[in-house]
């Protein structure tokens, strides 16, 4: 049975004398273990100008078996590197079936000091050991592009906000795949309110993720909201409605912003003007547990409005319902009636 398996990333590998051992090892392992039965050769993933295995987005059909020693070899010579990291998924109709992260989990110096900060910035109260021992890693190894996007994570969670910028943009210039850092740069161009520059680093990391990636469909979910402070409600929509459609697992940390979204989503479609279809993205807001997240008086409000402008009935009850709730918007509306 084939599946549709999706390679990407890179690991790198610090200096001439390790690159070369583990061409040999990759090579030795592949035709001795594996019998060729993986998906790539080392001439189509191994570069000698940068002493690294990089792999471009790959997408083929390929069998489990396929699957699995490719991502067991790539595990294997993982271990000699000292930075970078591959995703390997592997999927049925948009479903995944299997995934794997591989990045280097040997005894390298440089390897332990990322790990440890990766771990510490995981711990709330830690941000500033964290800090010391990614720089620690860069220190080591000052192409270390994952080192600096956590770093620059840490400095962003510190209100640091330029040293953030600084190590966020090093992160690209050494990696231009890294869809988090381009998300975290652009969170800094939001808090400064350039909202065009934030949705060109959000385009980025959208560009540079994969849809089964949880980045990814933050990255949709902020460019959204940028576009509508610029008020380009159109584009705005369309990554609203793209973000709606997705099924998120509880465990995703897009999850919690569904119904904000779908909110947001209604919002826009009435700026439009698509009052049908707003009406029913707020029918359906009202027979869902909000968690909070949206206030009602604001969903009667916004339902008040599009029921108004297709010719339904109701909307007065809206709006006297949001009045009651607090919404001086729905009143004045109601007082123009």
């Amino acid at each position: 049975m084939y599946f549709k398996s999706i390679f990407q990333g890179n690991l790198h590998f610090g200096n001439a004398k390790s690159y070369d051992k583990v061409i040999k090892m990759y090579d030795h392992r592949l035709e001795n273990y594996y019998k060729d039965d993986v998906v790539f050769k080392h001439e189509d993933i191994f570069d000698a100008d940068s002493l690294s295995l990089v792999i471009p987005r790959s997408v083929s059909n390929i069998t489990e078996k396929t699957w699995k020693n490719t991502v067991d070899l790539l595990q294997y010579v993982a271990q000699f590197a000292i930075s970078g990291n591959v995703g390997a998924w592997l999927t049925e109709e948009g479903t995944i079936q299997r995934y794997a992260w591989i990045e280097p989990e040997g005894d390298k110096a440089v390897v332990q000091k990322y790990l440890r900060g990766k771990e510490l910035l995981e711990q709330e109260g830690n941000e500033e050991e964290a800090e010391e021992s990614l720089s620690k890693a860069i220190e080591l190894y000052n192409k270390h592009a994952q080192a600096y996007e956590r770093r620059g994570y840490v400095n962003f969670i510190l209100q640091k906000y330029h040293d953030a910028d600084r190590d966020f943009t090093k992160s690209i210039n050494l990696d231009k795949s890294n869809a988090p850092a381009y998300y975290g740069r652009a969170q800094i161009k939001i808090k400064k309110e350039k909202w065009q520059e934030a949705i060109e680093d959000l385009s980025m990391a959208v560009k540079s993720s994969l849809a089964l990636q949880d980045i990814h469909w933050m990255a949709r979910r902020m460019k959204g909201e940028c576009h509508v402070h610029l008020q380009q409600f159109k584009e705005a929509e369309f990554e609203f409605r793209f973000f709606g459609r997705r099924k998120f697992k509880e465990s995703s940390k897009n999850y919690a912003h569904r119904m904000i979204t779908q909110f947001n989503h209604g919002k826009v479609l009435v700026e439009l003007e698509k009052y049908a279809e707003a009406l029913e993205v707020f029918d359906a807001l009202l027979k869902q547990d909000l968690l909070d997240q949206v206030s009602e008086a604001d969903i009667l409000l916004y339902r008040g409005i599009a029921r108004k402008n297709t010719g339904k009935n109701g909307f007065k009850a809206d709006w006297n319902k949001a009045t009651k709730l607090g919404s001086k918007r729905a009143k004045q509306l109601l007082k123009a009636t």
